[in-house]
Formats: structure tokens, C-alpha cells, sequence
């Protein structure tokens, strides 16, 4: 019996293997809590004056970041994602719950509810989320957030434009390769961001007495309009 084409056979077999030739490498996944400087202060009343509730829309996600892949600026302004580094989540939802959370813990507000909520709330904010990467050159990591800030009149008239704001945060990024870096550095970026949507929304919204900060005053807008028909 001829031995020689049985002992080729494993050779063959292993040269036809669909089997990939590299190691199993896993997909890291990274949360977006950015946390407040400072600790969170009490809890005001539900009826607390000068103390509204506000509507968070949504927050809507600009071109590239509707995906979950850690973003990078390269050093030729070219940006790439991680393919083996990605949020949670997509990136728009995490900073549309961090933006809920952050504004509930600020104690400015009597509430912070969401589309279909039964609670009136006086002030509603539709986001969007424009930015959020690391900038290894620059040795950075950049969050930019947009908002609309809409004031809805108790007596049910027009809805008013309070103000249309941009909000841009930065924080150090470490040296290194390692995406948790990254991740970390573009959580404090967004804290950062947070901090001064935070500050620009409080400064133009009604005082106690129904008044509205000069700042803040606008056009009215039919109800129901949206956004995107007042862009920066």
C-alpha cells in the first residue's frame, strides 16, 4: 500500500484551513460619565422658585459621529476610528444621557425630563454634538456641543428662542497609545463642554419672576420648529 498520499494529507488540510492565521484580538469598549468638578449640590423643591423645568430633546450626533469607533485628529488633520476602540454606545446617546445628568445635578433646575414626559417643563434644549476626539499632536482632547435653548410660554403662546449656543471643552491627553487615555481624556473634555453649556443656559433663563435675562431675548418662533430651521 502506498503510504506517501496519506501522509501529504494533513499537509493539504492545513494548507486549505479557513482558519485565521492571527490571534483573536478584542474589541474595547469605553463609558462616558464625565463627572462635575465639584460636589453635587442638594436637591431643590419640585416647586422651588425661579427654578424651572427643562426638556432635554435629544441630542442629535453631526457627520462621523453617529459611530461608535474612539475618533483620533491625525497630525495631517486627517481623523480615523479605532476599529478595536468604541464607546459603549453611540457617542451622541452617552452625551445626550451625561447632558441629562449633568444639568439634573447642577440644582438649577426643578427637573430634567425627556419627550413624553407629563411634566410641563418651561424651557426646552435640543442638541447636537459636534465634536469629540482626541488630538494626540496637540497632545489634547476637544468635545463640542451646539444647543438651542427654547422658551415655551406658561400661557401657551409662541415658543421663543432664548439662545442658540456652542459650548467647547479641552483637557490634557497623556502620552501613549493606550485608547483608555483617550477615552479618559475625552470624558473630561465633555465635562468641560458641560460645564460651560451649563453656565450659558442659566445665564439667559427666566429669573424667578418670569423675566428673561437681556441676553437671552429672541425672535418668536411658530410652535413645534425645530433646530434645525435656526442653525447658528
Amino acid at each position: 500500500m502506498n503510504r506517501r498520499p496519506l501522509l501529504a494529507l494533513p499537509l493539504l488540510l492545513a494548507g486549505c484551513s479557513v482558519l485565521p492565521d492571527r490571534p483573536y484580538r478584542e474589541v474595547r469598549r469605553f463609558v462616558l460619565a464625565p463627572e462635575r468638578p465639584e460636589p453635587r449640590p442638594p436637591a431643590p423643591p419640585p416647586t422651588a422658585p425661579g427654578r424651572p423645568a427643562l426638556l432635554l430633546r435629544g441630542m442629535r450626533a453631526a457627520p462621523g459621529l453617529d459611530q461608535r469607533g474612539l475618533r483620533s485628529l491625525g497630525a495631517d488633520g486627517q481623523v480615523t476610528q479605532d476599529f478595536w476602540a468604541e464607546w459603549a454606545a453611540p457617542p451622541a446617546e452617552l452625551v445626550e444621557e451625561a447632558t441629562r445628568r449633568w444639568l439634573a445635578a447642577s440644582g438649577q433646575f426643578s427637573a430634567i425630563t425627556a419627550p413624553g414626559s407629563r411634566l410641563r417643563a418651561g424651557l426646552m434644549l435640543e442638541g447636537e454634538l459636534l465634536r469629540l476626539q482626541a488630538e494626540p499632536a496637540a497632545r489634547r482632547a476637544r468635545a463640542t456641543l451646539a444647543g438651542l435653548l427654547l422658551l415655551e410660554p406658561e400661557g401657551g403662546g409662541a415658543t421663543r428662542i432664548l439662545a442658540q449656543v456652542q459650548a467647547e471643552g479641552e483637557a490634557a491627553l497623556p502620552s501613549g497609545e493606550d485608547p483608555a487615555l483617550a477615552a479618559a481624556a475625552m470624558g473630561a473634555a465633555l465635562a468641560a463642554a458641560l460645564g460651560v453649556l451649563e453656565a450659558r443656559i442659566v445665564a439667559v433663563m427666566p429669573r424667578g419672576d418670569g423675566a428673561v435675562m437681556p441676553r437671552g431675548e429672541g425672535a418668536a418662533m411658530p410652535r413645534g420648529a425645530g433646530a434645525a430651521g435656526a442653525r447658528r
